[in-house]
């Protein structure tokens, strides 16, 4: 199991909207990484007070992991083999596009990546671009 965490949108939202995941995230072992596509989204939905202070913690608490030059490029090659295996339209492709850059960031620094969002994140193992990914559902 890897020392890096990354924790995905989906389980930060779930925790901040309905504290979905405090004790897990508490017990949680390893180094937390924050990736900036996931406060990226974070702060784009933030519209309390609460939230905008989480961030700003977040940001201040753990480094930031972007995306690599590699990554962008291995994203867009990752998608349009998903359009051609499954025929996504743009709009699904579009909504693909930032998890696809969270699971490629984390497997690029060898971290561990948790999420809440079982079936696209598995989509994206599923390719060779996205071998290795460590990934943890909750």
């Amino acid at each position: 199991m890897s020392d890096l965490v990354i924790f995905d949108t989906s389980i930060l939202v779930d925790e901040l909207r309905r504290g979905l995941h405090l004790d897990r995230i508490e017990s949680l072992t390893g180094l937390v990484r924050i990736s900036s596509v996931v406060l990226a989204e974070l702060w784009r939905g933030a519209t309390k007070p609460a939230e905008r202070k989480f961030l700003l913690a977040l940001e201040r608490n753990h480094p930031v992991l972007a995306p690599t030059r590699r990554n962008w490029l291995d994203s867009g090659q990752l998608l349009a083999q998903v359009r051609a295996d499954r025929g996504f339209a743009p709009e699904k492709l579009r909504s693909l596009h930032f998890d696809v850059l969270i699971a490629l960031t984390a497997r690029s620094n060898g971290a561990r990546l948790v999420t809440s969002d079982r079936v696209d994140f598995q989509l994206i193992a599923s390719y060779r671009a996205a071998k290795g990914l460590i990934l943890e559902v909750w």
